[in-house]
């Protein structure tokens, strides 16, 4: 799991769902969770939370600027990659964080990645998941 810490920013409630924003190394992440500041007591603007993603969430784009609907997009470097046969761990400097991706070694020798590349990972909105940094 990929786990950063945050500050939320924002939050959009309607139907007992959020849209909440936290911002992380000077990036915005937005997540939508089943919850709302009622029903959730860390659901609160300028509260810590951690920011959670499976590495498998992960994807990743040679395009800086891709004309897509996913919110999360985070410009890193790639710090390394180990490839296996069928799968393949793409570690990504974000700040001062490493962020795992893994994708297909095909996608991997598709996309013709390198250590020190500087990619987007991108990840939907309804793949993070917040948590109190108790």
């Amino acid at each position: 799991m990929n786990t950063l810490n945050g500050n939320i920013t924002t939050i959009q409630s309607h139907e007992g769902i959020s849209l909440v924003k936290v911002k992380s190394n000077d990036t915005i992440f937005t997540s939508i969770v089943l919850d709302t500041p009622e029903t959730a007591s860390y659901l609160q603007t300028g509260h810590s939370v951690k920011i959670i993603f499976k590495e498998t969430e992960v994807i990743i784009s040679k395009d800086s600027k891709p004309n897509i609907s996913i919110q999360n997009q985070l410009q890193c470097t790639i710090e390394s990659i180990k490839k296996g046969v069928l799968l393949s761990q793409i570690n990504l400097n974000f700040g001062e964080t490493i962020i795992e991706s893994i994708i297909t070694t095909n996608a991997c020798e598709q996309l013709q990645l390198n250590k020190n590349d500087t990619v987007l990972a991108l990840i939907k909105t309804n793949e993070i998941s917040l948590s109190p940094n108790d």
